[in-house]
């Protein structure tokens, strides 16, 4: 019986419709952080507008389900070899195995700095890797941490020498079509695709342990880019702010952190939430404090559920996001006190979120259409 269906699933990889394209996503892992996030919406809304999607998860585990209906394929086990040749011929070696089976791939979005060393040494054609955040600011900051974070992630970056590159903000496009080192085959923005709809049916839904009171928000990973500590030196210069979840990893460390700064009892770390929508459409207000990002999705889920945000002004993605309209509302990086007299202003007079520009721009139908173009080699 398990033979038939798998045969069955590859008989209908092999029969598709004129414009359907088969295309492989590959991933690091399940872990609950953005990027993750990301490239399992690249996988869903393509596999929904009716494109056979094979999703390469390099490592087992992790806080997110994978999209239903996705053909998966764990690259890497426990006792997988470390050696990069030899992890690139495994990634080789399985790409070609289901493309024997399944047909071949249209197209390769890589989308992991985790993934692109291994991708780059393979024979994929054509292949997109996407840059999510500002290389050049976390190559500063690794380099603030010592020279062998520096290091590995140098290795990381010069994956993408030479590449066709993709990256999720314009602010990123142009940072790197200035940086010499790079010397990229291309390089083109195409924002992260969002289900708006679906975003809006799940921030209607129930879920256990939303406050009653009214409460702000936060949603990131606990990592030195996000600056919690400015984020708790406002929320301390805000005494009469109501208090504010975090939706993060390492809750613990958070809540030490907190209490340096004598704001530990006003905040909430409920843990990860499969349904985070439902926390941020019910928030009077999501705050963002980093000092770089890409194209931070929380401010886009806010806007789609109708929070107002107030955001550092960062290098790249919440300027582009919020727009003209809303433009008052982003403060300086690492002013704390700017952070916090503007998130009380919003929380006094709440501007209307109903209708910014940016949804229209991620909506996943415009950005399908964007991937779909990318399979035609002979654009870029």
């Amino acid at each position: 019986m398990v033979k038939r269906a798998i045969i069955a699933v590859h008989i209908a990889d092999w029969i598709l419709l004129p414009g359907m394209k088969r295309i492989a996503v590959f991933c690091n892992n399940l872990n609950a952080n953005g990027t993750v996030k990301i490239a399992l919406s690249q996988a869903e809304v393509l596999q929904q507008a009716g494109h056979r999607v094979h999703l390469f998860i390099f490592h087992p585990g992790g806080d997110f389900l994978p999209p239903p209906s996705i053909s998966l394929h764990y690259v890497f086990n426990a006792s997988a070899p470390q050696d990069l040749d030899a992890r690139q011929r495994l990634l080789q070696q399985l790409v070609e195995t289901v493309e024997a089976q399944a047909g071949r791939f249209d197209l390769f979005l890589s989308n992991s700095t985790k993934c692109d060393r291994v991708v780059a040494g393979c024979d994929f054609s054509p292949c997109y890797y996407f840059c999510h955040c500002a290389l050049q600011q976390e190559l500063l900051a690794e380099l603030r941490h010592g020279p062998l974070k520096f290091w590995r992630r140098w290795l990381e970056a010069r994956a993408l020498i030479g590449k066709r590159i993709i990256t999720v903000s314009e602010g990123i496009a142009a940072e790197l079509r200035t940086t010499g080192w790079l010397r990229p085959q291309s390089v083109q923005t195409i924002y992260n695709p969002f289900q708006l709809e679906r975003i809006r049916e799940l921030a209607q839904e129930t879920v256990a342990d939303l406050p009653e009171e009214p409460f702000m928000i936060h949603v990131g990973r606990f990592t030195r880019q996000k600056r919690h500590d400015i984020l708790f030196d406002a929320l301390r210069r805000m005494p009469e702010a109501p208090p504010l979840v975090l939706l993060c990893n390492r809750p613990e460390k958070v809540r030490r952190l907190a209490r340096k700064y004598g704001v530990e009892s006003r905040i909430l770390t409920p843990g990860f939430q499969h349904n985070p929508y439902a926390w941020i459409a019910r928030a009077s207000l999501m705050l963002l404090s980093s000092d770089y990002e890409g194209l931070p999705t929380v401010l886009i889920e806010a806007l789609a559920c109708g929070t107002p945000v107030v955001s550092t002004d960062c290098p790249y993605g919440p300027r582009e996001i919020l727009g003209e309209e809303l433009a008052a509302y982003l403060v300086p990086r690492r002013d704390s006190q700017a952070l916090a007299t503007t998130a009380m202003a919003c929380l006094r007079s709440p501007p209307s979120v109903s209708a910014p520009p940016i949804l229209h721009a991620v909506a996943s139908d415009v950005i399908v259409e964007r991937y779909i173009a990318l399979c035609d080699d002979s654009r870029t």
